[in-house]
C-alpha cells in the first residue's frame, strides 16, 4: 500500500517537471506557408523602390524596358541564386544559400565568395510583389 501511495504523490510530480521540459521552440527555417508566398524568382523593380525598399516582381512580370534587371530566387531546401546583370547584359547567376535569421530575415551565403553574406529583411510579401531590405 505504502508503494501505491508514494506512486500516486509522485506522479503529478513528475508529470510537472516532465511538461516543463517540454518546450516549444522556434523552427530552424522560415514556416512552410511562409516560404511558399517567396519562393520563385525575383527581378527588381528599380521604377517601384523608394529608399532603403527594395521591390521585386516575379520574372513573368510584364516590366518595362531597362538596361538588365538584378535579382534572385529562393529555393527549397535552403538554395538560393543572386542573378546580377552580364556583359551582354543578360542575367549572370550566381548560387548560394539561405537560411532563417528570424525576425522574417533570410540570410544570404554565396557560394562563390565574391562578397559577404548579407540579409534580406522581408517586409512585405504578395503575390506579385516581394518588398525587402537588404541589411549587412
Amino acid at each position: 500500500m505504502n508503494t501505491l501511495r508514494s506512486f500516486t504523490r509522485l506522479l503529478p510530480l513528475s508529470l510537472l517537471l516532465l511538461s516543463a521540459t517540454c518546450q516549444q521552440r522556434k523552427p530552424a527555417v522560415v514556416t512552410p506557408t511562409a516560404m511558399k508566398q517567396i519562393e520563385g524568382t525575383w527581378l527588381a523593380s528599380h521604377e517601384e523602390t523608394s529608399g532603403d525598399t527594395l521591390v521585386y516582381r516575379p520574372n513573368t512580370y510584364n516590366f518595362p524596358p531597362a538596361r538588365g534587371r538584378t535579382g534572385f530566387a529562393i529555393k527549397p531546401f535552403g538554395r538560393f541564386e543572386q542573378f546580377d546583370i552580364a556583359p551582354t547584359d543578360g542575367l549572370a547567376g550566381r548560387p548560394g544559400t539561405w537560411t532563417d535569421a528570424g525576425d522574417n530575415r533570410l540570410r544570404i551565403h554565396l557560394t562563390d565568395g565574391q562578397e559577404p553574406d548579407y540579409t534580406l529583411e522581408i517586409i512585405s510579401a504578395e503575390k506579385k510583389v516581394l518588398k525587402v531590405k537588404r541589411l549587412q
